[in-house]
Order: C-alpha cells, then sequence, then structure tokens
C-alpha cells in the first residue's frame, strides 16, 4: 500500500471547507513561525465572514497576509504554498536526502523537514553505519568501527601513506560500506511507496544514485562557513544531549571535520547539488523547503 505525504489539498473553501488549523499548518510548512500562521489564519476567516464567502484564493490570502507580515514575506509564503499545492498533487513518493559533515545541523533540519512535510519516516546514515557494525568486525570492515571524521584511523599502514590525506580516504571508505545500506533502505522506501527523509554525512553527491523512476528525489548538502559558529553547534548539542556524545573528541576533530565538509562542498558543487549555507534554522528550513517545493512543481509543469 502507497503512503502519500498528505491527501488534502490546501484549505481555502473549494475542494476542503476552509478551517484555520489547517490554514495554519499548511502555512508552517512554507516556513513560517505557528504564532504567525494561526494569525493570517485567523484573519482569513474573518475575511470569510466579512464578505459571507466560503472560499478564498491564494492571491487574496496573500493581501491578507501582508497586512500582518508584510509584502515580501508574505508573497515568499504565497509562492511557497502554490508548490505546496503542486506537491499533495503528486503521487510519486518524496526522498529527501541532506547530507553535511558533522554538526552543521542537519539533523535538525531533516527532522524540522519532515515534520513540515507530513512525512513519517526519518533515518540517518550513522543509524546504518550502527547496524553494520554490530555485523561486521573490525578485522573485516573497520573504518566503519570509527566516526566519519576519525575514520582514517582504520587504515592500513600502508594505505595511509598511499592516500595523503588519509581521513578523507579513511571517510571515503567508510561512506562506500555504509552506501549499501542506504541504497537498500532507499529501495525498500521506493518499494513500498513511502516517503522517506535520510540524513548523514554519508550522502555523498556523486556517490548516492538519485535517479530513481517513479520517485520525487531532493539532494541538498547543509554547510557552515564561520568555523567559530560551527564550534559553537558542538557546544549546543553537548548541553542538549547532556553530554551524551564526549564534547573533547568533536573539538578535537573539528580541522578533520572541516575537510570533509570541504570535500563534501567541493563535490556537491561539481555534482550540481545544491549547498545550504546553514547561517540560522529559519534560513535554511526556508531553503530546504523552497528547494523541495521548487522541484515538485518543475514535475507538474513538466
Amino acid at each position: 500500500m502507497r503512503e502519500r505525504r498528505h491527501t488534502l489539498p490546501l484549505p481555502l473553501g473549494d475542494e476542503v471547507p476552509f478551517s484555520k488549523g489547517l490554514m495554519a499548518r499548511a502555512l508552517v510548512v512554507t516556513g513560517l513561525d505557528p504564532e504567525r500562521a494561526y494569525l493570517i489564519a485567523r484573519r482569513a476567516d474573518r475575511d470569510l465572514v466579512e464578505r459571507g464567502a466560503v472560499s478564498l484564493d491564494l492571491d487574496r490570502l496573500g493581501e491578507l497576509a501582508a497586512e500582518l507580515i508584510g509584502d515580501e514575506e508574505a508573497a515568499t509564503t504565497v509562492r511557497r504554498l502554490r508548490r505546496l499545492d503542486a506537491l499533495q498533487r503528486l503521487e510519486e513518493p518524496l526522498l529527501l536526502l541532506v547530507g553535511g559533515a558533522t554538526g552543521t545541523g542537519k539533523s535538525t533540519i531533516a527532522t524540522e523537514a519532515a515534520h513540515r512535510l507530513g512525512i513519517t519516516r526519518v533515518t540517518s546514515t550513522d543509524f546504518i553505519r550502527q547496524t553494520l557494525r554490530a555485523y561486521f568486525s573490525p578485522v573485516f570492515m573497520p573504518s566503519v568501527h570509527f566516526s566519519s571524521f576519525e575514520a582514517g584511523l582504520g587504515l592500513t599502514k600502508a594505505e595511509e601513506e598511499e592516500a595523503g590525506d588519509a581521513h578523507l580516504l579513511g571517510f571515503l571508505d567508510q561512506t562506500r560500506n555504509v552506501l549499501v545500506g542506504v541504497e537498500a533502505a532507499i529501495d525498500r522506501s521506493l518499494a513500498e511507496g513511502w516517503s522517506m527523509v535520510l540524513e548523514g554525512v554519508h550522502l555523498v553527491p556523486g556517490m548516492v544514485d538519485v535517479d530513481r523512476a517513479g520517485a520525487i528525489v531532493v539532494q541538498c548538502v547543509i554547510a557552515i562557513d564561520d568555523e567559530d559558529i560551527h564550534r559553537s553547534h558542538f557546544w549546543v548539542r553537548d548541553h542538549a544531549t547532556e553530554g551524551l556524545r564526549p564534547l573533547e573528541k568533536y573539538m578535537d576533530g573539528l580541522p578533520e571535520i572541516r575537510r570533509i565538509q570541504d570535500a563534501l562542498v567541493e563535490r556537491a558543487q561539481r555534482f550540481d547539488v545544491p549547498v545550504i549555507r546553514n547561517a540560522t534554522l529559519d534560513q535554511a528550513m526556508g531553503e530546504v523547503l523552497d528547494l523541495v517545493l521548487s522541484t515538485a512543481d518543475r514535475l507538474v509543469r513538466a
């Protein structure tokens, strides 16, 4: 049985009766915070009552939104709503691949994107790597037994000397192993018609098969330009997880993490994969949603 992301069109009062709650939820998907989304939905509801109408179109909704959030943001919101409507009308499952180096915020972005798009399946390549560790001993598959930025420790001395950059070679070796499991997860998801968000450092542009018939596949790489901001993410994560992940290890490994990020960005540019600079969560989320919704819009127009 195929599992669709959404089954309802936008609740503008035509195909679906107008609902403040459903409208606010649709507005949140576009990147608006819940408070402003509900204010716009409530304003639209009042407009219907004042006009004695049962429905409104997106142009009218944009006019009402502009009263509350300004012309520019209202225009962006309406544009995203049009694209969201296009996405909802597509039957194909959606596969969103969110790559990026350790500590760039890709897990947070992936989880939030899944929530806003109504996707219930979210997994990480680290989860797949952990599964591989349970089945393969360090003797047979050494690289998966290290963090991505420490995978060079799994190389032999001869491999290290040949590599030039042992950390990067170790990471790519680990990636090739993990992607076997990633491809299997994707195959199963699409065979069952599930939409899925997959995040992880191992989603290396050019190494993941994104040419999937019968699916909407969207890939991006999250990056942080400022090293100090990147470093601060580990402090925030350490506080949020109460030290579950050893902070010192990530601080010590930051140079290697940054080199892996450079490699991911370079490959993204080479394989025409969008790079989203995570300056703020709201900005990054908006760009991810734009990427997903514009892809759906292009497919509808094709």
